[in-house]
């Protein structure tokens, strides 16, 4: 039933929860998983007037930074499932809205499964603010397994 699961991740210590998650239901299955991680584009605005002049670098830096972030965050995904016997393809998108990416992945890689965390926020924070796992809730036909 379920032959290919997405896993996407921030990195962050609450979506790092669904990780293990996700590798045992696809050891259980015998699944395969896409570990995702979606890093926001630079933003020309974030650089203060005085640095303008080195916008290359600052892209340069950025660049660098979210890869190496991201490579992280894959590599120990990769690592877990290659310890649970869970063949594990990484990923990493640039994209401002981080649900759409997730759900566009998830589709092209033929993913029948999203498993994901969900931040837990609630009443005015939940409706203001949302979350991602929210967004992916609403807007994919694809079923999503929420971790807390």
């Amino acid at each position: 039933m379920y032959r290919h699961i997405l896993i996407p991740t921030d990195g962050s210590e609450l979506a790092q929860r669904s990780i293990p998650q996700g590798l045992a239901l696809a050891k259980a299955v015998g699944a395969q998983v896409t570990a995702l991680v979606v890093e926001h584009s630079f933003n020309v605005y974030g650089v203060g007037e005085s640095k303008m002049y080195s916008m290359p670098n600052e892209f340069a830096v950025y660049t660098k930074r979210i890869k190496e972030h991201a490579s992280k965050v894959l590599d120990g995904v990769a690592q877990a499932a290659n310890a649970a016997g869970v063949k594990c393809t990484k990923v990493q998108i640039l994209h401002d809205h981080p649900y759409e990416a997730i759900i566009k992945t998830a589709e092209e890689k033929g993913c029948v499964l999203i498993v994901m965390a969900s931040h837990g926020r609630s009443g005015i924070s939940g409706l203001v603010l949302g979350s991602v796992t929210t967004k992916v809730l609403t807007h994919t036909k694809i079923p999503v397994l929420v971790c807390h």
